[in-house]
């Protein structure tokens, strides 16, 4: 199969949206508008960015209108939009029969309201390890994260931040998560060899990170005294109980749906079926708009990789490393970073974002001398730290979709993403960590 040239062209659609999706929420956000980056509809944008690719594609129609369906219809994109559907329900079920107010309840009967915060970022990357997704992680504490951030005087995106934080955390460092099993796999290196480089560059970010939050939460905190119903805090920790042992996140989520429904219909005499089923339409509709924009994104980012867009970016990145005046390990590794970020801002999604990046990855990593290990960890890494800090990407979307909140408002508070960040860089400024001679490794 012939191999689709490099076009800068092919970028504009995607560019187009960016500007016009950030841009209009940035000028909603300085006059003062309410839910600013929801004044424009996204999906709209979209739409017309679509039909830009079309204008501009050199091709039929009709092969347009199937590569768009199969970016559309990807797995990953079908998965995203079930995890968006079955955590709106799981979320205004668990609403409805009053599950987070009694969870909330409960957490500050056994915690300061000062560590609040700390806590539901621990929580996040301890159910996200286990679990190997950030968006599941999300669905489960996002709801309970507001339920904290309304009982108290916390701020409502530094409780968000904490849990998306959290989430990006264990998605990183997780055995089991489809980033860590993509940028080793591309880097031909074993999870454990990848964990050992990224686990040193991870924990100090996260101690950063806990110490901040807890700085940030400490004052004082207006906490109504009241009973709890521990029935109603069951769902959650059964969500809880199924994501640590691993269990499949659809699965996970439709079980915490069935017992919240069944929950409000044992304790509430008033509460039927009807208005279980009820609850679970409102939590669908919820999530239209995000589901809605994650199909066309898919779409638009498959136009763009099959116009030769993604593979122009990949190739200008490269070309960069060749410019940059470093030694020659320091340039491979930035000019890694700097391709797997591009390419992440551009597709928002972090697997696809290395399995598009993986082989340049690698041939970079052979001219410039990079360890196979830091190549891998780099990859995974600054993916995490992009799929958690852009406005449109998933796991944004999902946190501000269950807080009816901005997007531009939550990703400065994603404190652990901008430490990470910051730590990747140091860890490349100064070779660390310093890794002995690898052996000949066997990817998994």
């Amino acid at each position: 199969m012939t191999q689709t040239p490099a076009r800068a062209w092919a970028l504009i659609p995607l560019l187009f949206f960016l500007v016009v999706f950030l841009g209009s929420g940035l000028y909603f956000s300085a006059v003062g508008a309410e839910f600013a980056f929801y004044q424009i509809k996204a999906p709209v944008v979209a739409v017309v960015a679509i039909v830009l690719s079309f204008l501009l594609a050199r091709q039929s129609f009709h092969h347009s209108v199937e590569r768009l369906l199969v970016g559309v219809g990807h797995p990953n994109i079908i998965l995203m939009c079930l995890v968006f559907l079955l955590a709106g329900a799981f979320a205004s079920v668990s609403k409805s029969i009053g599950s987070v107010d009694a969870t909330v309840q409960f957490g500050l009967q056994i915690m300061p309201a000062s560590w609040v915060l700390p806590a539901l970022f621990l929580i996040s990357a301890f159910i996200a390890t286990a679990m190997g997704t950030s968006m599941g992680t999300i669905a489960a504490t996002a709801p309970i994260a507001v339920g904290f951030a309304e009982a108290t005087s916390l701020s409502l995106p530094l409780s968000l931040g904490a849990v998306v934080g959290g989430a990006m955390l264990g998605d990183n460092l997780s055995m089991i998560s489809d980033t860590t099993i993509a940028a080793t796999r591309s880097q031909g290196v074993s999870l454990k060899d990848k964990f050992r480089v990224n686990v040193w560059i991870a924990l100090p970010a996260a101690l950063a990170t806990v110490v901040l939050l807890a700085l940030l939460g400490d004052g004082e905190h207006t906490v109504p005294s009241e009973s709890v119903s521990y029935w109603r805090v069951m769902p959650y920790l059964l969500v809880f109980a199924l994501a640590l042992s691993g269990m499949n996140v659809l699965a996970v989520l439709v079980i915490g749906i069935v017992t919240a429904g069944l929950t409000g219909v044992i304790l509430s005499p008033e509460y039927g079926l009807v208005d279980v089923n009820g609850a679970i339409y409102q939590g669908f509709e919820s999530m239209f708009e995000i589901m809605l924009l994650s199909m066309l994104i898919g779409g638009l980012s498959q136009l763009m990789n099959d116009q030769g867009g993604t593979r122009w970016l990949i190739e200008r990145i490269h070309a960069l490393t060749r410019w940059l005046k470093l030694s020659s390990q320091r340039a491979g590794e930035i000019g890694i970073a700097l391709l797997v970020v591009t390419a992440n801002l551009f597709v928002a999604n972090n697997t696809v974002s290395i399995v598009l990046c993986g082989e340049m990855a690698k041939e970079i990593a052979a001219e410039y001398g990079v360890d196979p290990r830091r190549s891998a960890s780099v990859m995974d890494i600054f993916s995490c730290v992009v799929q958690g800090l852009i406005p449109y990407g998933a796991q944004v979307l999902l946190a501000c979709s269950i807080a009816s909140l901005s997007p531009l408002s939550l990703i400065g508070a994603i404190h652990y993403c901008w430490a990470l960040g910051l730590a990747a860089l140091l860890a490349i400024a100064f070779d660390r960590p310093r890794l002995k001679a690898r052996h000949p490794a066997r990817s998994i």
